[in-house]
């Protein structure tokens, strides 16, 4: 495929810059939004269970989008799918930014998800056309770094505009941005692409998307019906189906969406199975721990924010230092010290009190993502390291789809737990009170019995989720104990193309 720019006098640099900061505004909308939920439920009063479809939604239709756009790179130039996702991303803005109720806002979102989903291996595919082998690390280590600042500048920028102003301004302060990006990349890209018989499978997308969406709707639907209601297991069991349905079909197909057989690779699977687990521990804590510090302890949105700004940046720092760590002693060594780091850190957020300090919480939270930061890129490369190079695309495309759909799935089932927990504690609580009630109280000492009421019951559901999200991060950390230095395998091509020659030689 031909992805190079007709015009040489123009410099490459300027062009990614731009697919950079596209990609960039992308990133940063999604960690801007994780601190402003507490008011976004308490502006259109809705639950946890409801607002967390804004941050799984978003992950869910990534999920969908990324497989299609190795299709998409094929079949279209790089000036139309930039067009095209810009151009959804801005429309999404727009729609989150002006949205008085929920599902105007949601629907927002999930336009954003599908701008950007094109966007980021659109970037990657043109990073790696425009610079030879031997410069694509420094370019990989630009890339990273600038991503890197989206989730380190996110939550504290995000908790100083929801303290002054409202959460719509999230919204409205990229909504410029996104279009002065948008009409650059419309003057500037000039590419053109030559046609490309190549169809895209809409059976197979259709499948993928029940699927997956039927999980995800299932989970994330428990925590305000209950898990014995027909809307929650019949979802679940239509997304299962639907599912393996999609998973056989890729078998059969000659040129699939998602290639499985990549699976029988034990690292790439061990790898998959560690970071799809991790992912679930991961970005249920992203979302627990704001809804923790604002609801329940009154934290304001900008310290909130700042609150999580070490631990960002704690990851990003890494990064670098990771890789040359991963050179020198491999996945294993690494996996194992950051498990259990994440481990042991995710169970002391199940400990929470009414009077856990800001500073405890920082430090806290700051070893947490040191943790994990020791794991992702370490585990995820070993992974890849052992495929064929004819499967380096596949093994990125279905990384990614897995780290998303996980991730989404992971957190509708966090807050479900969290939410059923909540709601059984409160019923006790309450119980118990009643008791304890001599004469007739006054409504005020009534709303005030209701309030703590509440407020305990939300924090056992918030200590009982990260409990869980421990347990499941344990999962991963003994899965990290069978990890080996993965070598390139044979290519079973060349291996049969070496039989042939040596049966034809005998």
């Amino acid at each position: 495929m031909d992805h190079s720019i007709n015009k040489p006098d123009r410099p490459k640099y300027g062009i990614l810059a731009v697919l950079m900061i596209g990609a960039f505004i992308a990133f940063l909308n999604n960690t801007l939004l994780n601190i402003a939920l507490p008011s976004i439920m308490i502006d259109l009063d809705i639950e946890t269970a409801t607002v967390q479809w804004l941050t799984t939604g978003f992950m869910l239709v990534n999920g969908i989008m990324i497989p299609t756009t190795a299709y998409l790179i094929q079949k279209y130039s790089v000036r139309h799918l930039f067009i095209a996702a810009m151009g959804l991303f801005t429309i999404g803005t727009l729609i989150a930014g002006i949205a008085e109720i929920f599902p105007i806002l949601l629907a927002g979102r999930m336009l954003q998800a599908s701008g950007s989903a094109i966007m980021m291996p659109l970037l990657m595919n043109v990073m790696l056309v425009s610079f030879p082998v031997e410069k694509r690390g420094a370019a990989m280590g630009v890339f990273g770094l600038i991503l890197m600042a989206a989730p380190a500048i996110g939550p504290t920028l995000s908790g100083w505009i929801i303290e002054h102003y409202d959460w719509r301004m999230l919204f409205h302060f990229v909504t410029p941005i996104a279009i002065i990006v948008l009409l650059i990349g419309f003057f500037l890209l000039k590419d053109k692409k030559e046609k490309v018989d190549i169809r895209l499978d809409i059976f197979s997308l259709l499948l993928s998307s029940i699927g997956f969406g039927g999980i995800l709707y299932g989970f994330s639907s428990a925590g305000s019906k209950g898990w014995a209601s027909p809307q929650v297991y019949l979802t679940i069991i239509v997304g299962i189906i639907s599912l393996l349905s999609f998973i056989v079909r890729q078998t059969k197909l000659e040129r699939p969406m998602l290639n499985f057989s990549i699976f029988k690779y034990p690292m790439f699977a061990l790898s998959s199975s560690i970071t799809m687990v991790l992912n679930m521990a991961m970005f249920s804590g992203m979302l627990l721990l704001p809804i923790y510090v604002q609801t329940i302890r009154g934290i304001s949105p900008f310290d909130a924010g700042l609150m999580m700004l070490p631990g960002a940046l704690a990851m990003a720092l890494m990064s670098p230092i990771t890789g040359r760590l991963f050179d020198k002693f491999g996945g294993r060594v690494l996996s194992i010290i950051g498990l259990s780091i994440t481990t042991v850190t995710t169970y002391f957020f199940s400990t929470l009190s009414l009077d856990t300090t800001y500073t405890y919480l920082m430090i806290l939270h700051a070893v947490r993502m040191f943790g994990m930061s020791m794991v992702m890129m370490p585990v995820s490369t070993n992974g890849l390291n052992q495929l064929p190079a004819r499967f380096y695309p596949h093994g990125t495309a279905m990384n990614n789809t897995l780290n998303q759909v996980s991730g989404a799935i992971g957190t509708a089932l966090l807050v479900t737990i969290m939410s059923n927990r909540t709601e059984s504690t409160a019923t006790e609580l309450a119980v118990d009170a009643t008791k304890n009630i001599v004469g007739e109280p006054t409504k005020a000492a009534l709303a005030d019995m209701q309030q703590q009421i509440a407020i305990q019951a939300m924090l056992e559901g918030i200590n009982f989720a990260f409990f869980i999200a421990a347990f499941i991060a344990a999962v991963a950390l003994i899965l990290s104990f069978f990890i080996k230095r993965a070598k390139p395998a044979e290519d079973l091509n060349e291996q049969k193309s070496s039989y042939e020659k040596v049966g034809s030689a005998v």
